[in-house]
């Protein structure tokens, strides 16, 4: 063997039990008590956890908006996923008119190949359909390994938004080529409105940026998402949930039997809107906005329910002066936060202070985005699956700074956090990669991982 992990704590999203687990040529050969044969390594896990690596199905790397590009490219920003437990990231390509899907994918797998540290996959973003032409790429798509489209309800101004025919001819043909589309629903009308009605006003610190993008501006996208997929029996994944009255609608209709899946951010878990009222308000500018508190507690209810299939970062940081454009006019505010590096052991605390149990947190994290999107050979600790595991200390006590976060940002929203447990060792198929607070491996060895037909 080239790696035995021995006397942990394996833990899968239904049970937990002391084992040893045997890997070879980057894939899990062998689970059993006292496996006593060479290997190459052998890591004694005795009192810590042994975990599937994290799957952080939303991120934003390398990404153009607001005037500048997000502060993570390919390289820092899958560095920083090992460094906390995760193993395999989505990035969403942006495809914009005159161009094809593969065209799109192609670009960005080419940047993503040489500097991957872990694997990584892609959602296709959907702006324009191309007089219609593009839809006939969607089979492409599926067969090339990229089985999930992306819509934005929002961002008409960027370029980016769909209205509501083009989305139900996405989510048609992403039905019929086994693939499910993601929706970022909020309203762009309303929005436009009370941006408008602001800046007259004079209202334009990061509070506004909360006040122009209430709780009902995306609960009215939601349930419009929701009644459209619904319609056409299609597939829906909503991606970052924030509001409660958007949860409901989507729960309800998850609970009748729809193929509708929800992800939140741990942004949306952790903070309120009141943060928005701080000095450094600005720097949690993302949309949709950290809501109120009782979507906050909707969510975790949500969660401890089972209701809530995953949970996503939307990791999109921007540098300090770039989010300074917008001290005083928040419309200026490039849109997103740090956060790929936090989602595991942000999660993993929740289930070490009893908060969720650490199976729901890998179900979360872990099992369901990799069943969810198609990744076959992620997601669990089982034989013939992807090495990519992680060791927990639930006993080591860390504080979130800048200082010891691995991304290339100069700031995060997370400085200051205290968490009781934490991640020591990450394994992407079976090769250390991150190590005690030191990241160990290498740009490149990260792999595109194609996708089986989504909910295959």
């Amino acid at each position: 063997m080239d790696l035995i992990i021995k006397n942990g704590t394996i833990v899968t999203a239904k049970e937990s039990f002391i084992a040893d687990i045997a890997v070879k040529d980057g894939k899990i050969a062998l689970i059993g008590t006292d496996l006593s044969m060479e290997a190459a390594k052998v890591v004694d896990a005795t009192g810590k956890l042994v975990l599937p690596g994290a799957i952080d199905a939303h991120t934003h790397l390398a990404m153009p908006f607001g005037g500048t590009v997000s502060a993570d490219g390919y390289l820092s920003g899958t560095r920083a996923a090992a460094c906390g437990g995760v193993t395999t990231v989505f990035d969403y390509p942006m495809q914009r008119k005159g161009k094809g899907i593969l065209e799109t994918i192609g670009e960005r797998k080419a940047m993503c190949d040489p500097e991957a540290c872990v694997d990584y996959a892609f959602h296709c973003i959907i702006t324009d359909l191309n007089g219609g032409e593009l839809l006939e790429e969607f089979a492409a798509s599926v067969d090339f390994g990229v089985t999930s489209f992306k819509c934005f309800f929002v961002y008409k101004k960027e370029g980016m938004m769909v209205d509501d025919g083009t989305f139900v001819k996405v989510l048609l043909k992403a039905k019929e080529v086994g693939a499910i589309t993601n929706i970022h629903a909020e309203n762009p009308d309303v929005i436009d409105l009370n941006i408008e009605n602001f800046l007259k006003e004079g209202k334009t610190s990061a509070w506004y940026h909360y006040l122009s993008r209430p709780e009902y501006v995306e609960a009215e996208a939601d349930k419009r998402a929701v009644h459209w997929a619904k319609s056409v029996e299609a597939p829906l994944y909503i991606v970052h949930m924030a509001d409660k009255e958007g949860l409901e609608a989507a729960a309800e209709a998850k609970l009748a039997g729809h193929p509708i899946f929800i992800e939140t951010c741990p942004q949306y878990l952790e903070f309120t809107s009141e943060v928005y009222k701080r000095e450094d308000g600005r720097n949690f500018v993302c949309s949709p906005p950290i809501k109120g508190r009782e979507s906050q507690e909707a969510l975790w209810d949500a969660i401890k329910k089972g209701i809530i299939d995953t949970v996503a970062t939307d990791h999109c940081p921007f540098q300090s002066y770039e989010k300074d454009w917008g001290k005083d006019d928040f419309t200026k505010i490039p849109n997103g936060c740090a956060g790929v590096e936090n989602l595991y052991p942000y999660m993993l605390a929740a289930a070490n202070s009893g908060r969720i149990s650490f199976n729901r947190a890998v179900e979360l994290c872990s099992a369901n985005p990799a069943k969810i999107f198609g990744c076959d050979t992620k997601g669990s600790l089982t034989v013939g699956k992807d090495a990519d595991i992680v060791l927990y200390d639930r006993d080591k006590d860390f504080t979130i700074s800048v200082s010891n976060m691995h991304s290339d940002y100069d700031h995060t929203i997370w400085e200051g956090r205290k968490l009781h447990g934490y991640p020591v060792q990450t394994y992407v198929r079976g090769r250390l990669v991150y190590d005690n607070g030191e990241f160990t491996g290498e740009p490149g060895y990260g792999q595109f991982i194609k996708r089986k037909p989504a909910l295959s």
